[in-house]
């Protein structure tokens, strides 16, 4: 039997067979979560699904990126699912070959029910990632089991840390949990001074994007295009928001939030650091979480940060909420390297890039990002 091969032809035809797992009678499945009319309600249906499981996340990344979602399952064409690991095809000149599940997402949950249905599908990946020659398959759980013990490949790994606030209690609680000299003292200032906030979508995504690039530049990193915020309205259309805080007709401080099943995400900031004794971002958190509060939703979540940067694990953890380790794994196969390439860890970070980057013209630091990003996944 050939390890890969399409499945009869009353089969959907985006269904392919992997093969028969070293494990006895395991057989896993490829699918296309963009078109398996299963995928959603599967997600429904497992609670640990985030929106960057979503069909419009990874849609999003298809259009910008030309990422191929994928997902395997031990799960039949005609069965329900069970169980699913996504993924993004990654295929670089620049980077190489490999599986990210996902690319730009803060963390992917992988959706198995115990070890050994993740054993069945982490031994049919690294048959298929042979075969295809990738360099590696990444993995960004947050409470899952540890891929690590379903699979004999040497594995590096990657540290982050994760803030998420629980939205169960009342408004008038949620706020007396924050921190009182750093936070609601902000807060108050922003109603004070007569701070404006403003929400929308593509109306407000020049003056987003312009922090953005600010703030992207004092990271040293170069901005993702503004056609990746342009696909995720697109695809996301009710459930993203642009909040603006405006002091006297200028944009001052700015975020993007999605919203998907129980949760609200804080996803992307930028700010004015000539502004920020205004309070405009300690606002636009306060009036994300109100408003996810009055929707019913169970959880904030404040995102991935950087280990490096202090300062903005110190800021989330002001907030009240639950800090965890969130840490990415790279499975290597056999003659690879593993690599880094991805200007949001942290391993650009060199004394040539910090210089270049903080200091090249506001256009060209947009232009390195146009072209690298779709590398970096």
């Amino acid at each position: 039997m050939s390890h890969t091969r399409v499945l009869e032809e009353s089969a959907p035809a985006d269904i392919e067979r992997m093969g028969d797992s070293p494990q006895a009678g395991a057989t896993t499945y490829e699918i296309n979560p963009l078109t398996d009319p299963r995928w959603i309600p599967f997600l429904e249906r497992m609670s640990r699904a985030s929106v960057f499981h979503s069909v419009p996340w990874l849609e999003a990344l298809r259009r910008t990126y030309g990422y191929q979602p994928v997902a395997y399952s031990t799960s039949a064409p005609r069965e329900e699912l069970r169980n699913a690991l996504v993924f993004c095809r990654v295929n670089s000149w620049l980077t190489g070959r490999r599986l990210v599940s996902l690319p730009f997402s803060d963390s992917c949950e992988l959706l198995v029910n115990d070890l050994s249905e993740l054993r069945v599908l982490m031994a049919g990946l690294e048959t298929r990632g042979h075969r295809e020659k990738w360099r590696y398959i990444e993995v960004r759980p947050l409470d899952s089991f540890e891929a690590r013990e379903a699979t004999t490949l040497s594995c590096s790994t990657q540290e982050y840390t994760y803030h998420k606030l629980d939205l169960s209690p009342d408004l008038d609680t949620l706020f007396r949990n924050f921190h009182k000299n750093s936070t609601q003292r902000k807060v108050r200032r922003a109603e004070r001074e007569g701070v404006e906030y403003r929400e929308g979508t593509l109306d407000l995504l020049d003056d987003f994007y312009y922090l953005l690039v600010m703030t992207r530049r004092r990271h040293h990193v170069p901005p993702q295009p503004i056609n990746w915020y342009r696909s995720l309205i697109a695809c996301f259309g009710d459930a993203l928001k642009i909040r603006m805080a405006v002091k006297d007709g200028r944009a001052i401080a700015g975020m993007l939030t999605l919203q998907y099943k129980d949760t609200m995400t804080y996803k992307y900031g930028g700010s004015d650091p000539r502004y920020n004794k205004f309070g405009g971002m300690h606002l636009l958190f306060w009036k994300a979480i109100q408003e996810a509060k009055n929707s019913r939703l169970r959880v904030f979540d404040f995102g991935r940060t950087d280990a490096d940067q202090d300062g903005l694990i110190t800021f989330k953890g002001r907030w009240g909420g639950i800090q965890s380790r969130l840490i990415y794994s790279r499975y290597v196969l056999p003659g690879k390297a593993p690599g880094f390439l991805d200007p949001a860890t942290g391993n650009w970070k060199t004394q040539l890039a910090e210089h270049l980057f903080a200091r090249m013209p506001r256009s060209l630091l947009v232009a390195i990002g146009d072209r690298l990003y779709r590398h970096m996944g």
